[in-house]
């Protein structure tokens, strides 16, 4: 006999429709029928049943958020209270990645750095918005409103107020297709983009006094998105020894086949730079750079000193080598 996902009827939310095509993607419950409605005995026959009902307890799957006292997050490292897509992801997560992945296998860690990832960067935003939790103080007014992303676009799949409520289940199946295409999406990028961009960051941290003995230049074979990955890497390292040096260059080839250095930000999101190239260069190219740094093959220095380029790898490496000794 086919397994039942409970859910409530009515206005549907994103949480509950992702929450039910996780579901879908385990095998108990890959055939399983979703049931929308709030009748707590019918509920009750419910194999699992998820944002209604009252109850959290992973040992009766049973997933609901709304209950008085319910405060729990993904875990101690994380503060915003989870819906029940974050509720069916804490437990079945893993199992949810390795099932869109089912071609691409990951290793256990890897499986865990894309959980984690995923839940930051994706679930954690559905959660916020169904318990109503602002990402900023209330006392900051917006400048626009913002009505494009998932969680706004689920709840445009509901009837308007003056449209007939006949097809809800059919709405609630779109949710779920919507939800879980964008799911599937990130996971694959993630996984096949995100975390090879992470292997390349690491090799070039790992390897950084190897290039220069101040550990303070990390040069790329190719490019990839690299700061996240690294910022991230570098306070992992720091956490282990915290007299361990802070970086200040990143050197990898563009893709005019010449090669850049760009200066570490302060800090994530900050356009200020750790290390700025030297004020000297900055704002100056080709012959004028060569003259006044001494280096062949200078093609520029921004004018605020976060990046520069030079033709070749040896020249970008010397740009950053000098550039640690002067201010």
């Amino acid at each position: 006999m086919p397994k039942t996902i409970g859910t409530h009827s009515g206005s549907f939310h994103c949480d509950e429709a992702l929450a039910c095509y996780m579901l879908h993607q385990l095998d108990e419950y890959q055939d399983a029928k979703v049931v929308r409605l709030r009748d707590p005995a019918t509920l009750d026959t419910c194999d699992i049943v998820v944002d209604v009902g009252g109850k959290y307890s992973h040992e009766t799957k049973r997933y609901d958020h709304h209950q008085r006292g319910f405060d729990e997050q993904f875990s101690e490292n994380y503060k915003t209270k989870l819906s029940s897509a974050g509720l069916v992801y804490k437990h079945y997560g893993k199992d949810v990645i390795r099932t869109i992945l089912a071609d691409e296998p990951v290793s256990d860690n890897e499986a865990d750095i894309l959980y984690k990832k995923i839940y930051e960067s994706f679930i954690e935003g559905i959660d916020g918005i169904d318990n109503g939790i602002s990402q900023y103080p209330e006392s900051i007014e917006p400048a626009y409103r913002e009505s494009t992303g998932l969680s706004a676009r689920v709840g445009w799949l509901n009837p308007w107020w003056n449209q007939s409520e006949s097809d809800m289940d059919a709405r609630f199946a779109q949710a779920m297709g919507l939800t879980g295409s964008e799911l599937h999406e990130r996971v694959c990028y993630y996984a096949l983009a995100w975390l090879p961009g992470r292997k390349i960051a690491e090799e070039g941290f790992n390897s950084r006094f190897d290039i220069d003995k101040s550990g303070q230049i990390v040069l790329f074979g190719q490019f990839c998105p690299w700061k996240e990955h690294l910022d991230v890497i570098e306070e992992e390292a720091i956490a282990k020894d915290p007299e361990a040096p802070k970086l200040f260059y990143v050197l990898y080839p563009d893709t005019s086949n010449s090669w850049r250095v760009q200066a570490v930000a302060e800090r994530p999101g900050s356009f200020k730079s750790r290390h700025a190239l030297p004020e000297a260069w900055r704002g100056v190219r080709d012959e004028a750079l060569l003259e006044c740094s001494g280096i062949e093959g200078c093609i520029f220095v921004q004018q605020s000193g976060f990046i520069g380029g030079d033709k070749t790898r040896d020249g970008a490496l010397e740009l950053a080598r000098k550039a640690l000794t002067m201010d």
